[in-house]
């Protein structure tokens, strides 16, 4: 089991047991709004979360991810949520430019 807390959304925390599903699938999972343009391809950046805590809790970068970063669209901090894998504890951020507009975000 592992748990995903969202920082910026009023520290929602998910818990979550299937590790090898997607951060996007566990968010959707759990019904909740994230930016995904291309429909969770890792065809672009806009379901991108910024790892606040457990970066050592992800899989490696995948090669999606790698293109992006090599383009200078992903930082290091940054992980697509369509490509990424949790494998333990971890905190993002939903990035200022791709909040959805019917969600307060605040910091608790």
């Amino acid at each position: 089991m592992a748990r995903i807390v969202i920082a910026n959304w009023a520290e929602k925390t998910l818990e979550v047991t299937d590790l090898s599903k997607t951060l996007l699938r566990h968010l959707h999972d759990h019904q909740l709004d994230w930016m995904h343009s291309c429909g969770g391809k890792g065809r672009c950046t806009t379901c991108k979360a910024i790892i606040a805590e457990g970066a050592e809790n992800f899989i490696p970068v995948t090669a999606a991810e790698q293109k992006y970063r090599n383009m200078g669209a992903l930082k290091n901090t940054e992980r697509l949520a369509c490509q990424a894998v949790i494998t333990g504890d971890v905190k993002i951020v939903v990035p200022d430019e791709y909040k959805l507009p019917h969600i307060n975000y605040a910091m608790p």
